[in-house]
């Protein structure tokens, strides 16, 4: 039961984690494209905004992903908490 109550924090920590950096790790890796495209000249010069429009579409889908997250880490929180204080 203790390590049971220990890894629940861990566990919060490491979710929360993996989720924003999997998100923000995205967008890097989609600006470094956009980046790319706009530096070769050319007709990628124009076509560079397709990546751009993708990346602020994920921008919002991130933002409603972090809203559902710090729910989801809430109420799990709220749970262990309660667990903890009223021992069974």
């Amino acid at each position: 039961e203790l390590v049971s109550y220990l890894v629940r924090p861990v566990s919060l920590g490491v979710r929360l984690f993996a989720n924003m950096m999997s998100g923000h790790c995205l967008l890097k890796i989609l600006a470094g494209f956009a980046w790319t495209m706009l530096g070769s000249g050319g007709i990628l010069t124009i076509i560079h905004i397709l990546p751009l429009i993708v990346i602020f579409t994920i921008i919002g889908l991130e933002l409603s992903i972090a809203f559902l997250q710090a729910y989801v880490f809430t109420v799990l929180l709220c749970i262990y908490l309660n667990d903890a204080i009223s021992l069974h």
